[in-house]
């Protein structure tokens, strides 16, 4: 069968695309176009129109190039239109409601973890839980998650980890957590979501006032969380 033909042109400038995506960060022009394959002169003409799209984005205006606003939003839209994401929806909303608390749905963005879904809890905690978010890897219930069972990727990442003890709890106790550690007074709980092969898909986040939310892995709050992913898991093929 003959295949079916496309524009050449868009073709090769996706290939800076690509090489953004691929890199993870913000990149110099001549960095960029040797990734890319070509010379940094029919690189740059691709630049202008990705820049006038939001595909790509340049630091001050002379600074090395970053994927824009309009690939983030297709990043985010492509991750909530993931199965597993549409799946735990209704779940994060009956817990948020069940445990009093925000909870939101993380997944291995090309950043690192990034936050898909929030449900707010009746006292919603006024922090940087917005759609998008990138969670750190070392300081927040998230990132220690995925970065216990997805450390391959983290590493890739070039972010500092938490010590290997640390990992190894994590996975020993199902469940990460963190206790004032980015923001004074906010805790969080993150449990692990997996497919059918056993890889770690999401984080169901739960994070609330320290004051009033127990992240003792043995306690009800996480018991509960952990209880809804291993569900979640079930539904997805996962054998414990």
């Amino acid at each position: 069968m003959k295949e079916p033909r496309g524009i050449q042109s868009i073709e090769v400038g996706g290939q800076l695309l690509l090489a953004l995506a691929h890199h993870g960060r913000p990149m110099a022009l001549k960095d960029l176009a040797r990734e890319a394959g070509m010379a940094p002169a029919k690189a740059h003409p691709y630049l202008v129109s990705f820049i006038k799209l939001g595909l790509v984005e340049q630091d001050g205006g002379s600074g090395p190039y970053g994927l824009g606003p309009l690939a983030m939003q297709l990043g985010l839209i492509s991750l909530q239109q993931y199965d597993p994401v549409r799946l735990a929806t209704p779940v994060i909303e009956a817990l948020a409601q069940q445990l009093g608390h925000t909870v939101a749905i993380a997944v291995w963005g090309t950043r690192g973890p990034t936050i898909v879904r929030v449900a707010e809890g009746p006292t919603p905690v006024h922090i940087s839980m917005r759609h998008g978010t990138v969670m750190s890897l070392s300081g927040t219930a998230s990132g220690r998650l995925f970065a216990a069972w997805r450390p391959d990727d983290a590493r890739a990442l070039g972010e500092a980890l938490p010590e290997m003890a640390t990992l190894a709890a994590v996975r020993e106790a199902g469940v990460a957590t963190s206790r004032d550690s980015v923001v004074a007074g906010v805790s969080a709980a993150a449990a692990p979501v997996m497919d059918a092969a056993g890889r770690l898909v999401l984080a169901l986040t739960v994070i609330g006032p320290s004051a009033g939310m127990d992240t003792t892995p043995a306690g009800p709050l996480v018991a509960c969380l952990r209880g809804a992913a291993q569900q979640l898991s079930r539904r997805l093929g996962h054998a414990a």
